[in-house]
């Protein structure tokens, strides 16, 4: 039974790791904060003092982390990261959404010391990680796929090998342009039915059977109606995504005109003291802009 390791037991974090474990794995988990550790020890989990502790044990390391330079450091930190702890054989997988150029610095620095990589963010939110269902995009070599796809399989329903390392995160950060512009178009289409003087849930029923279906019209409205805008996904995360697509787009000379008019709605919900609230409540900033609420 292959051994994993799990650092970063956030929003998601602590679902797909409980999920591993639930799985049968044996799982080593660590985290900044210690209460999601010690709930997860509660239920089987070994609990380890440092991300180096951690690989030390495992045959299989996971993170799941906020932002680039937090995955560049507990992956490659001489001392307490990943890279300290490193043997012949383990394999590193990072589930973060991070830029795709530190996801190939990060692979190629862990290849020089004998370690595999594979970038492999996830997209479904809380939902999809406490039931198990996310998908998952997958950069970096096909051997070390084949050997971590039993714990994929207890995380998720989709698996996709996308390419070379860092195309996992291309294709992530592809998804946030398609997100970013579905909850703003959701948002608009709520807002605009409700001061055109028509009830927004209905449009809704209507149009949801149509061209316009998605996941997000699907799941987002029954919760934005009862007045629910607490994360599924967090904003500000939902903004610092929109950093590294805009931040690629640049690296790579690539038009994205709506997804940069998306990125600033968001930008207004940190503004606004939205930052904590579900992505899908970026609806408040249309809102306040149009001088009418959906509930109203």
């Amino acid at each position: 039974m292959l051994r994993v390791g799990y650092i970063g037991l956030g929003l998601m974090g602590k679902s797909i790791a409980r999920n591993i474990l639930k799985a049968g794995f044996p799982v080593v988990v660590h985290n900044r904060s210690r209460a999601a550790v010690d709930e997860l020890v509660a239920e089987g989990a070994i609990a380890a003092s440092s991300p180096a502790e951690v690989a030390q044990q495992v045959d299989i390391v996971f993170t799941n982390l906020p932002d680039s330079p937090d995955v560049e450091k507990v992956a490659l930190d001489e001392e307490k990261g990943i890279v300290a702890g490193a043997h012949p054989g383990l394999i590193y997988v990072d589930n973060s959404t991070i830029k795709p150029a530190s996801a190939r610095m990060i692979a190629a620095a862990l290849k020089e010391k004998g370690v595999l990589a594979l970038d492999a963010p996830v997209s479904g939110g809380d939902i999809g990680a406490k039931n198990g269902t996310l998908t998952i995009m997958v950069g970096g070599e096909a051997e070390a796929l084949e050997t971590v796809m039993p714990v994929f399989q207890a995380m998720g329903k989709t698996v996709t090998h996308v390419g070379e390392a860092g195309a996992g995160q291309v294709a992530k950060a592809a998804n946030q342009i398609m997100v970013a512009a579905q909850m703003v178009a959701m948002g608009e289409l709520l807002v605009f039915s409700k001061k055109a003087g028509v009830d927004p849930k209905k449009v809704v029923d209507a149009i949801k059977g149509g061209a316009a279906q998605c996941w997000s019209l699907d799941v987002k409205p029954p919760r934005l109606f009862d007045g629910n805008r607490n994360p599924g996904f967090k904003a500000y995360m939902q903004l610092k995504d929109m950093g590294i697509v805009l931040d690629t787009a640049k690296e790579y000379d690539i038009p994205i005109s709506a997804a940069e008019e998306n990125t600033k709605l968001f930008r207004q919900m940190i503004e606004f003291g939205m930052g904590e609230l579900d992505n899908s409540a970026v609806v408040g900033v249309i809102e306040k802009l149009a001088g009418v609420g959906i509930l109203d």
